[in-house]
């Protein structure tokens, strides 16, 4: 029987088996989606014991195989490239194994979701991004809005200087040793109410065992969106403090359903279907 799976570890966490195989069911699709626990150093193995498999369609890659599995691969999407990993690794019909990144397909579901007025301008034209962090997630929301107006924000100075030579125009980079500092003025002297103005959390503050992410909203416009990558807890401080000042609150569940729909037709070769998201939802977050 055809199967993908998510391969990491720790994978017993995972939510990808639940989405991937709801959305089998809803179709009426025969497959299965499984979750592998491997370490980077069994990688090699298990992804040559997969290309020899013909039911195998695919798999998810979560931490913190997402660089290690890069290299294993033949054929490198843009994505990917852009990300420097791949959280989907999928046999092409030549036999050839593609890495690709869907983190970045995960956060354009967010941004879409955050409702923007002109979020369907090219580019993210007229809308400002803060983006904070420097790792993988936040590589993902830079492939993506490459081009837009950015301001990234972190705590490590070299990482974010060498974000800005390899994303280049557009994008404006912020260092701070302590990130609460970005409310002061979140949008460079601007005049934000103008604007459309997008917060990213792409870093682990405020997922459970982590403290938060504590920045003053406040100083933010009123036209805000908050996006969170953080799905555990599904309600984070945050989302909690954005929704009590008015803003739109974005949850984790956003990038991760996503992200997933990309890998399902990846894998499966049908579109995800999205029309029973609220019945999805409902089942994640049971």
């Amino acid at each position: 029987m055809p199967f993908a799976e998510v391969i990491g570890d720790p994978i017993g966490q995972s939510k990808s088996p639940l989405i991937h195989r709801f959305w089998l069911e809803k179709l009426g699709l025969r497959g299965d989606y499984r979750a592998t626990r491997v370490g980077a150093r069994d990688l090699p193995a298990l992804l040559a014991e997969r290309r020899r498999d013909p039911d195998w369609r695919g798999c998810n890659i979560t931490m913190p195989l997402k660089e290690a599995a890069l290299p294993l691969a033949d054929r490198v999407s843009e994505e990917a490239r852009l990300v420097k990993a791949t959280n989907c690794l999928v046999p092409d019909r030549d036999g050839a194994l593609v890495a690709t990144n869907t983190d970045v397909d995960g956060v354009r579901e967010a941004v879409r979701l955050g409702g923007s007025r002109q979020i369907a301008c090219a580019n993210h034209v007229a809308t400002l991004f803060s983006l904070i962090g420097t790792g993988g997630a936040a590589r993902a929301a830079l492939a993506e809005l490459k081009g837009a107006e950015i301001t990234v924000f972190g705590r490590d100075e070299a990482k974010a200087a060498a974000l800005s030579d390899e994303f280049g125009p557009g994008a404006d980079y912020g260092f701070s040793n302590h990130i609460d500092a970005l409310a002061s003025e979140p949008s460079g002297g601007r005049e934000p109410q103008r604007y459309d103005h997008i917060v990213i959390n792409a870093t682990s503050l405020g997922m459970r065992g982590h403290p938060p992410l504590a920045i003053r909203l406040d100083a933010f416009p009123a036209n805000t969106v908050v996006i969170d990558m953080v799905y555990d807890p599904l309600e984070t401080a945050l989302l909690a403090e954005a929704r009590r000042l008015g803003m739109v609150a974005v949850d984790g569940l956003a990038m991760l359903v996503g992200q997933a729909a990309r890998a399902f037709e990846l894998f499966f070769g049908h579109p995800a279907p999205r029309q029973h998201d609220a019945e999805l939802r409902s089942l994640l977050t049971a």
